[in-house]
């Protein structure tokens, strides 16, 4: 007997002559299509920890130097602190450079501070993608309008 609507499926187990080394073929081609996509991956991932770090350094070197009481300490205490936050945790910036603006530094102004890492991606040898980048950023702080400066 023989229900209606349902059709036997015939499923054939075995290959046929032109799939005989497609796997290899397909193995070959995709191996480096996959070790390229991975290395990039590591690049795009070093800089982007090297910017969060520059962000963090030049926010917190801004917030530091806004509290201090002079511009020569200002500008000391911007660099030093930046330098601890971006040099803390991890060796991601081969070279950085600080930069503090005090000329604004007067009850009621602000400060800024730049900071620029130098992200080594040597390691990572890619066609296309450079051997170092560089990752900028800065941040601004108040300065108290009710505080004397000395």
């Amino acid at each position: 007997m023989r229900t209606q609507g349902i059709c036997p499926i015939r499923m054939r187990m075995g290959r046929t002559r032109g799939e005989l080394g497609s796997l290899t073929v397909e193995l070959v081609v995709l191996t480096p299509v996959l070790f390229a996509l991975g290395l990039a991956a590591l690049a795009f991932g070093r800089v982007s920890e090297a910017r969060q770090q520059v962000v963090e350094a030049s926010r917190a070197g801004a917030e530091a130097a806004a509290v201090l009481p002079n511009t020569g300490s200002a500008q000391w205490g911007a660099a030093a602190t930046a330098a601890v936050g971006i040099f803390a945790s991890n060796h991601t910036c081969a070279h950085s450079q600080i930069d503090t603006d005090t000329s604004h530094f007067y009850p009621g102004g602000y400060v800024t501070v730049t900071v620029a890492c130098q992200v080594d991606l040597s390691g990572v040898s890619i066609p296309g993608i450079p051997s170092s980048t560089t990752v900028t950023a800065s941040a601004t702080a108040p300065i108290d309008p009710y505080r004397a400066i000395g």
